[in-house]
């Protein structure tokens, strides 16, 4: 009798194990939903090696293995049921002429969570000086936040100017060997077609911004209220609209605002 138990026993570990591989690869390739599934189903198959294994050094491994997946399914679960509710509505904001409190952080940061490691950035009007230097700042507030974000993309247009474009590329080239010290890889293309603009994150949300980066109204001067800090900075006016893809249809009919 004992060795058919053993036996049997040794069949729950093996599905155990290979369930609880599964989930954590699904995890790593962001397949949240399934990936709390297989977690549950490892789990339970788990409870059931722990309370038959007499070896002890080989139960206490299995206890830490096991409060570690749960743990983890535990915050996976929460996040989806969060981003399900959340994403489900299709949030609008106006930001009406001279406006301000609308920095990046406020728009930007509630998404940058654990579960982000890829930003992608459209927005035609990555070009002059001022526009870099609010990509520069979107940057920054990445870098700042606790996200592991490993790669930003941008996709924006190049300058007509041949001199202009060569100082466009430069710099740029610049912010990305600057993030590349933080870990972060940028990678740059053009597009001479591009016209939306909108931020995407890889959990799914998108934040379209009718004037994409470009929302700040220049500072009255270098020694101005709001030249550095851009909660105090006056706006445009401009539409921003944010939903999640994996639960709403892009609704938005933001209107076009002019550069």
């Amino acid at each position: 009798m004992m060795e058919p138990m053993a036996d049997k026993l040794q069949g729950v570990e093996s599905s155990a194990i290979s369930i609880l591989k599964r989930a954590v690869d699904l995890d790593t390739s962001k397949r949240y939903d399934e990936a709390v599934t297989c977690y549950q189903e490892g789990l339970q198959l788990l409870l059931e090696v722990i309370k038959g294994v007499t070896d002890v050094p080989k139960k206490d491994r299995f206890r830490e293995k096991m409060k570690e997946y749960m743990q983890r399914a535990e915050e996976l679960k929460k996040f989806v049921n969060e981003e399900r509710t959340a994403g489900k509505q299709h949030e609008q904001i106006q930001i009406e002429n001279n406006a301000t409190g609308y920095s990046y952080s406020r728009l930007f940061s509630r998404f940058l969570n654990q579960f982000v490691t890829n930003i992608e950035v459209e927005d035609p009007y990555i070009r002059s000086n001022h526009q870099i230097y609010n990509f520069l700042r979107f940057c920054e507030m990445v870098v700042k936040s606790t996200a592991p974000v490993k790669e930003i993309h941008l996709l924006t247009s190049s300058d007509e100017s041949p001199d202009l474009q060569a100082q466009q590329h430069e710099k740029l080239g610049k912010i990305s060997e600057s993030l590349q010290k933080h870990n972060i890889k940028m990678i740059v293309k053009y597009s001479d077609t591009l016209h939306d603009r909108e931020i995407r994150f890889d959990t799914g949300w998108v934040v379209k911004i009718g004037r994409g980066l470009d929302i700040y109204k220049a500072a009255e001067g270098k020694f101005a209220i709001g030249f550095s800090d851009f909660d105090l900075r006056p706006c445009h006016k401009t539409t921003v609209d944010i939903f999640n893809r994996k639960y709403v249809k892009d609704t938005s009919d933001s209107t076009k605002d002019i550069v």
